[in-house]
């Protein structure tokens, strides 16, 4: 079982700035971010199929979930370095638990353009 969480992935967060718009914490400053390394994580394959017209297109995106009894600090807009990708964090995490403790976290994830 330990074999399934062995890649070790990068968080990355940038602080929040006013945009050219003038509108505040819409924007991000990823020359400022901070990096922080998570190991013992999984980072899996999560596809979905969607239909569009004639034809099925298939979205790909991907799950990072942590071992059972560990949380990780991570907040949607964050990005994640794994499986050789820049990706984004896709919505809120999801934190589980089980008996009224922390169980794991699991956050989609989707690639960054550029």
């Amino acid at each position: 079982m330990t074999m399934l969480y062995a890649q070790t992935a990068v968080v990355v967060r940038a602080p929040a700035v006013v945009d050219r718009y003038g509108n505040e914490g819409t924007a991000r400053d990823w020359s400022a971010a901070t990096r922080t390394t998570v190991r013992r994580v999984a980072v899996q394959p999560d596809v979905s199929t969607e239909a569009e017209g004639d034809r099925q297109a298939v979205v790909t995106g991907w799950r990072l979930v942590t071992r059972p009894g560990t949380d990780i600090d991570l907040v949607p807009g964050d990005r994640v370095v794994a499986l050789g990708r820049l990706l984004e964090v896709d919505g809120e995490p999801a934190r589980y638990e089980v008996g009224g403790r922390h169980h794991h976290t699991e956050a989609r994830l989707k690639g960054v353009d550029g």
